[in-house]
C-alpha cells in the first residue's frame, strides 16, 4: 500500500543560492518546485510511501525532475513523459515578507494532464489522495481532472486532502474563488490559510468565519501565519501556536505543514499532534530557502 498519492505539476526552480534578489545573485541552483512532489518528498524523508502522479516533458529538466524525486524516496512510477509539450520553469525571488516566483509553465506537459491520469492512478492500493487549488488553474483539462479525481475517490472510498494554495499569478479571484470553495467543501480534509481566505472570500474575519463558510468539510486546518494553526472537525476545535522561527524564506512552508499534519494522520494522531507536527516540518522550510529541506527522521524528531 502506498500511504499517499499526490496529484500535480512539478517545475524545474531556479534560486538563487544566498537569499538575496534575483537581480542581484551570481549564484545559482537548479532544483524542483511543486506544491504536490514537495509533500511527497517531506512524507518519504519522514517513512511514509509517498507516489508523485504527474506529466513532465521529454527534456533534460523533466528527467532531472524524476531523478530528483527519485532520490527523494518518492514513487514516480505513475510520471508520464510527454514526447512535445516541455517541462514548467519557474524563477524564484527571495524575501523573507514579498517572495515572488516567475513562470515559465505556459501549455507545460502537466498542463496536458486530463481523464487519462485519472486512470493511471493505482486505485486500491492507497490511503490517501491529495490535491491542491494550483492544478485547475493550470487548463481547462486540470481543472476537469481534479473534479474526476474527487469523484472517483468517492467511489473507491479514498478520503482526500486537499490544500486550497491559491495562486493570483495563475487566476483572478473572480475566477478561483467559487472554484476553490466548491473543492474545499468535497475534501476529507481540507487545508487554508487564513489570509488567502481572506482574499478568495472577502469578509471573513477570523478562522471561526472561515469554518462557516466551509462547514460540512471533514476536517478544515486553517494557517495564521507566525500565530498558529486552528483545526476544526466534528468534535470542535483545536489551536496551536506556531513555534518562534528565524525566517529565510517563506516560499514551500504551507506543503511542508500540509505534510506534517498528514504524516500525524497517517499515524492515528490526534488534532494536537496533527497540528504540532505540521509547524515542525514548516519550520524546517522556512529556515531555507528550499522547498524541501531532507533529514532524517531520528534527527528530526
Amino acid at each position: 500500500m502506498i500511504d499517499v498519492v499526490a496529484v500535480g505539476e512539478t517545475m524545474a526552480v531556479v534560486t538563487p543560492t544566498l537569499a538575496e534578489p534575483l537581480e542581484m545573485a551570481s549564484g545559482f541552483s537548479v532544483e524542483t518546485a511543486g506544491a504536490e512532489s514537495n509533500l511527497a518528498q517531506w512524507l518519504a524523508d519522514w517513512g511514509h510511501s509517498a507516489a508523485w502522479v504527474s506529466r513532465v516533458g521529454n527534456d533534460p529538466l523533466g528527467r532531472r525532475i524524476v531523478r530528483t524525486l527519485k532520490n527523494h524516496g518518492v514513487n514516480t512510477t505513475y510520471v508520464s513523459v510527454d514526447p512535445q509539450a516541455p517541462t514548467g520553469v519557474m524563477f524564484k525571488d527571495p524575501g523573507i515578507n514579498s517572495t515572488t516566483v516567475h513562470y515559465y509553465r505556459k501549455n507545460s506537459a502537466a498542463a496536458l494532464m486530463g481523464a487519462g491520469t485519472v486512470e493511471s492512478l493505482p486505485w486500491g492500493s492507497f490511503r490517501l489522495l491529495h490535491l491542491t487549488g494550483i492544478t485547475p488553474a493550470l487548463s481547462s483539462s486540470c481543472a476537469a481532472l481534479v473534479q474526476m479525481l474527487f469523484d472517483r475517490a468517492k467511489r473507491e472510498r479514498v478520503p482526500v486532502s486537499f490544500d486550497v494554495n491559491y495562486r493570483p499569478g495563475l487566476w483572478g479571484v473572480q475566477d478561483a474563488q467559487a472554484v476553490l470553495l466548491n473543492y474545499a467543501r468535497q475534501a476529507d480534509y481540507t487545508f487554508v490559510g487564513l489570509d488567502e481566505a481572506q482574499v478568495l472570500w472577502p469578509g471573513l474575519g477570523s478562522a471561526d468565519d472561515v469554518r462557516e463558510l466551509i462547514p460540512n468539510a471533514g476536517t478544515l486546518i486553517i494557517k495564521d501565519g507566525a500565530l498558529g494553526a486552528t483545526e476544526f472537525n466534528s468534535q470542535g476545535s483545536t489551536f496551536v501556536p506556531a513555534p518562534l522561527v528565524q525566517v529565510v524564506e517563506a516560499v514551500g512552508a504551507g506543503d511542508a505543514f500540509a505534510a506534517g499534519y498528514l504524516s500525524a494522520v497517517l499515524e492515528n494522531g490526534q488534532a494536537l499532534e496533527r497540528l504540532q507536527r505540521g509547524h515542525q516540518f514548516a519550520a524546517r522550510a522556512l529556515a531555507s530557502t528550499l522547498d524541501f529541506q531532507p533529514s532524517s527522521k531520528e534527527g528530526s524528531k
